[in-house]
């Protein structure tokens, strides 16, 4: 695997190294937002990728603070509650570690102070704090009295400005965490200077939400290979007749005019289409040519002539960012175009990044997530760069001194 982008867009961000840490409390902003099942910790993807900034703050810092949000609570919701986060975060990094009582405020500064040294104290959900998402100046002072330093290590939340990432780190000596600084290079990367051939792979349910990313992409890549719901829109703006199947009417005309434009020709559509008779798990389904999907079917994955396509490309690339799975990935029976996208990404030679829960789910599924380059911890972070867009967490960070 290559590793070309490994030294782009580092040296604008303040980095760990430029923090005095010995004897101090530092407060970590990472991304622990982790699906939980009957309140049990499903997949700790986000918790084992955050893993290494911690540590290596814990062998360098006084005391360790983490923060994190989980799902998405207006104020206190104990169903959401960090416990499960932090016994998981102490088992998978093999130290002790501490819940507070709550967010900010003094008894949380008094279990700071009183924890044993070497624990690693989790607050708990940011989101329990009203004000965290509006960037409350009281909420973001208040995490700045939590600690000495802060490091954001959180890519998942970048595109937000909250207290916990833009409002403390404008309060504290601040720098970006192993994780983010990785993040950063890995799409700073895909932006400026991607190796040639560059192919990208877009999946996922609706066009409009990836629009300006393939606009913002197009004139950089060889190849923009779409197949997942987005698919049927570009489909019908090119005259194909898709039956039922997921259509963005008002996205109709966008579709046709990016169809059109200049670098119109580099957008790959599927060959085929596993069409089937109603939207369930179970439904009858068949393979069917893009020129004759029966009017009463829906299309719920891409065919096998179209995963040989996009493999083909993906394979003989040295470039790869591959966002949104192929079909409905969810169900067994409409999981192979994405599974066969996953394979070729994993089995591709070059630069592969992988963003989006569908795509790094199904990389694991497949035991093939240590075989691509980067594998991302923030799906909609990710998106924001690749359309050009600023990151208020990032740029916080590159004002300071």
């Amino acid at each position: 695997m290559s590793t070309w982008c490994e030294s782009l867009a580092e040296e604008a961000l303040p980095s760990i190294d430029s923090l005095e840490l010995a004897g101090r409390t530092v407060l970590v902003r990472s991304d622990l937002n982790v699906p939980l099942d009957h309140g049990s910790v499903a997949d700790a993807f986000r918790i084992s990728a955050s893993l290494g900034t911690i540590k290596e703050l814990r062998s360098r810092a006084g005391r360790v603070v983490v923060a994190s949000h989980l799902g998405r609570p207006r104020g206190i919701d104990r169903s959401l509650s960090m416990r499960p986060v932090a016994d998981m975060l102490g088992q998978l990094g093999g130290f002790e570690t501490a819940l507070a009582p709550g967010v900010v405020g003094p008894d949380v500064v008094a279990t700071i102070a009183t924890s044993p040294k070497g624990t690693v104290v989790v607050l708990e959900n940011t989101r329990f704090e009203v004000g965290e998402l509006a960037n409350d100046p009281v909420v973001s002072r208040g995490f700045a009295l939590l600690a000495d330093a802060f490091v954001d290590d959180a890519f998942g939340t970048a595109h937000r400005a909250h207290a916990s990432n833009v409002g403390v780190a404008e309060r504290l000596p601040s720098a970006a965490g192993r994780l983010l600084e990785a993040e950063i290079a890995a799409f700073e990367g895909l932006l400026h200077g991607a190796d040639r051939p560059y192919v990208v792979v877009m999946g996922g349910a609706k066009i409009s939400d990836k629009l300006r990313v393939i606009e913002n992409l197009l004139p950089k890549v060889d190849l923009m290979l779409i197949g997942g719901g987005m698919c049927f829109t570009l489909l019908q703006a090119s005259g194909y007749s898709v039956g039922k199947s997921l259509v963005e009417k008002t996205m109709l005309g966008p579709a046709a005019d990016l169809l059109a434009s200049e670098f119109g020709d580099k957008v790959v559509l599927p060959l085929d289409i596993d069409v089937a008779d109603g939207f369930a798990a179970d439904a009858s389904h068949r393979i069917v040519p893009v020129a004759g999907i029966p009017s009463e079917t829906m299309g719920l994955d891409v065919g096998p002539k179209t995963v040989a396509r996009f493999s083909s490309a993906i394979t003989e690339a040295e470039s790869v960012f591959w966002n949104g799975p192929m079909g409905v990935f969810e169900w067994e029976a409409f999981r192979g175009g994405t599974e066969g996208v996953a394979d070729a990404v994993a089995s591709c030679d070059g630069y592969t990044v992988v963003g989006g829960g569908d795509s790094v789910a199904a990389l694991r599924l497949l035991n093939r997530e240590n075989d691509v380059s980067h594998v991302s911890s923030g799906g909609g972070a990710g998106l924001a760069m690749l359309e050009g867009r600023s990151l208020p967490a990032i740029d916080v960070l590159r004002r300071k001194p």
